[in-house]
């Protein structure tokens, strides 16, 4: 755990508790430099690619590589663990596997993306969907946080060129096998480590609803447009419509002007949602859309649907599974999660797996998100065992 307590005052915010780590902001590029020093500190050498991910690599580059590794940014006041936990256990998997005297035949990385929550700039996973060609580099340079400021504008005052951003084939084509450790973000684990059997279909949609700004004591409740309205209507459907297993949340919901005293001339609200497979999630969504245009229709409103990402349901490698838990032991469990991660964006080019540390708690995307030293370390062994299994 002294990694993660190096690193326990990067970030705190003070309004929602937890931290708010976010792609290219000044706390995410401090939490990048202190993993630059701590990796170099191990003798790797680090290099960023185009997309703003950053690679530790002991040994030289090259095909087949064994690659582990996460994100440092987190949601809007996240907790200590969901990313971080990933890269501090990778650091200290190579220090246990010099502790051995292993020296990988294979080589060997950890790696960082950038904006894996899409905390800053809407879309999950940005570093690894840029390296993969999921998200083209216009799109992505074009995305803006709540500052005004594009993803492309951050990347540059950072260093990185966004016109050289994108698919990256010369990456993808040196990874042999990517393991992601992470903590586990509900509650499904009796064990202190399991493996992670397939990411739910998920994705965001933003719901942009149009009335008529007015004055709040002035305006009678007969002649009002309240986009309001229909925007609070469609929260309340997207809970009925989170049946069977599917999940549908709003989690952010911003009125425009925004004044306690103002009918607001616009609404926007933001929709996760997420099921067992693609159709089962349309589904869901297209039952939400169709109850929030009835509404803004009541209402004299309009509404405006745009999908801001989406992830197909995802199935991690059965051979590397299989030959992780042959390394680990038969008994080692796999459970699906409804988390995205950017292991879920590579499964569809390299061979995929992810190890889940036990969150006792089930709580993740908030302050209380947890995990014992005791299940911190075990998941530092099972991450070392792996990496060297696959190494050899």
């Amino acid at each position: 755990m002294t990694d993660l307590q190096d690193i326990a005052d990067v970030g705190r915010d003070r309004r929602r508790g937890g931290y708010s780590r976010h792609g290219f902001d000044k706390v995410e590029l401090e939490l990048r430099a202190w993993f630059a020093e701590e990796a170099r500190r191990r003798g790797l050498d680090v290099r960023p690619d185009r997309n703003g991910n950053l690679w530790a690599w002991w040994g030289k580059p090259g095909p087949g590589a064994v690659i582990t590794g996460s994100h440092l940014d987190s949601v809007p006041g996240g907790g200590a663990f969901d990313g971080p936990l990933g890269v501090v256990s990778a650091l200290q998997a190579v220090d246990l596997l010099r502790a051995r005297g292993f020296t990988p035949s294979k080589p060997l990385a950890i790696v960082v993306f950038v904006e894996e929550e899409g905390g800053r700039f809407g879309v999950a996973c940005l570093g690894s969907r840029l390296m993969t060609g999921a998200i083209a580099p216009e799109v992505a340079a074009k995305l803006t946080d709540a500052d005004g400021v594009t993803f492309g504008e951050a990347a540059h005052a950072s260093g990185f060129d966004p016109l050289r951003m994108g698919r990256d084939d010369r990456a993808l084509g040196s990874i042999g096998a990517f393991v992601e450790l992470h903590v586990e973000q509900g509650r499904g684990l009796d064990v202190p480590v399991g493996l992670a059997s397939s990411i739910l279909a998920h994705g965001r949609w933003r719901y942009t609803f149009t009335g008529e700004g007015n004055h709040a004591g002035a305006t009678l409740i007969e002649d009002r447009r309240d986009p309001m309205l229909p925007a609070a209507q469609m929260v309340l459907a997207a809970r009925r419509a989170a049946t069977s297993g599917a999940r549908a949340t709003v989690g952010r919901l911003v009125p425009n002007p925004g004044g306690t005293n103002v009918i607001p001339s616009s609404v926007d609200v933001w929709l996760d949602a997420r099921a067992d497979d693609e159709p089962r999630t349309r589904e869901v969504v297209d039952r939400i859309t169709s109850a929030a245009r009835a509404a803004a229709e009541d209402e004299g409103c309009a509404v405006r649907v745009t999908e801001e990402s989406w992830g197909g349901t995802v199935h991690f490698d059965p051979g590397l599974m299989a030959d992780i838990r042959g390394a680990l032991g038969s008994d080692t469990p796999d459970l699906p999660t409804g988390a995205g991660h950017d292991a879920g964006i590579l499964a569809a080019h390299v061979p995929t797996a992810m190890l889940f540390v036990r969150n006792p708690t089930g709580i993740s995307h908030a302050p209380d998100e947890f995990a014992e030293s005791d299940d911190c370390a075990a998941g530092v062994v099972a991450l070392a065992t792996t990496l060297e299994h696959l190494a050899r």
